[in-house]
């Protein structure tokens, strides 16, 4: 899906971890770090979805919204907020967002709801899967059993936790973005290899000895759980 993507926020490590995952996720991501400029950037080009602060310098983030909608700027808008209430969210979608979501939140949430963004289209609710398969690889997610061609494997639950995320997304490239906050709840690069360890680990006991890998490094991009 892909598209580009405008960032106004004043907090540089949160603009930075931000779109950092937008760019591992194929995206173009333009920012800026007051009101004003933002206000500019959105009424000037064209985003596919504007990711607004609500608290800036310069200009405040209702005022950039309520600008932007005069102005007859039709992009779709998320706003970030640590005022989370009830009335803050409501306040921020009269103004004329399309989506609240309250500080602090997870990066793969705030991707979800950027892609839900760009769909624009009804969707259905998926049913919950108690057994996860990728070729002769299965994961019950009920008993917490692991198998590859019958072989029980033995994992441990951070292992296993990595292990369902990359099912749960077979196929799919997976980054460390979204592995570090889907199974570490890390909203932060902690500059550690706490990621490659535990991917050296999971791949011996699911590929060792098996004639067709199926856990891969996808260089630049991240991980892909597949059948290659």
């Amino acid at each position: 899906m892909a598209g580009r993507i405008l960032v106004i926020e004043d907090d540089d490590r949160l603009a930075e971890y931000v779109g950092h995952g937008f760019a591992e996720s194929n995206y173009t991501v333009d920012r800026a770090s007051n009101g004003r400029d933002g206000l500019f950037l959105a009424t000037d080009s064209e985003y596919d979805v504007v990711i607004l602060d609500r608290m800036l310098p310069g200009m405040d983030g209702l005022s950039v919204l309520k600008a932007i909608r005069a102005a007859g700027v039709a992009t779709p808008v998320i706003c970030l907020s640590a005022l989370g209430t009830t009335d803050d969210r409501i306040e921020g979608l009269t103004a004329g967002a399309d989506d609240y979501l309250g500080k602090p939140f997870s990066f793969a949430e705030l991707l979800a709801r950027v892609q839900a963004l760009q769909r624009r289209g009804p969707g259905g609710a998926q049913p919950v899967q108690s057994m996860l398969r990728c070729a002769d690889l299965e994961l019950d997610r009920l008993s917490r059993q692991v198998r590859r061609g019958g072989r029980k494997i033995v994992l441990q639950p951070r292992e296993f936790r990595l292990l369902e995320y990359l099912m749960m997304h077979s196929g799919e490239v997976v980054t460390r973005t979204m592995l570090l906050e889907a199974v570490w709840d890390y909203h932060f690069d902690p500059g550690t290899h706490v990621i490659d360890v535990h991917i050296s680990r999971l791949r011996r006991k699911i590929d060792d000895g098996e004639a067709q890998p199926l856990l891969h490094t996808v260089r630049g991009a991240g991980y892909r759980l597949a059948p290659e």
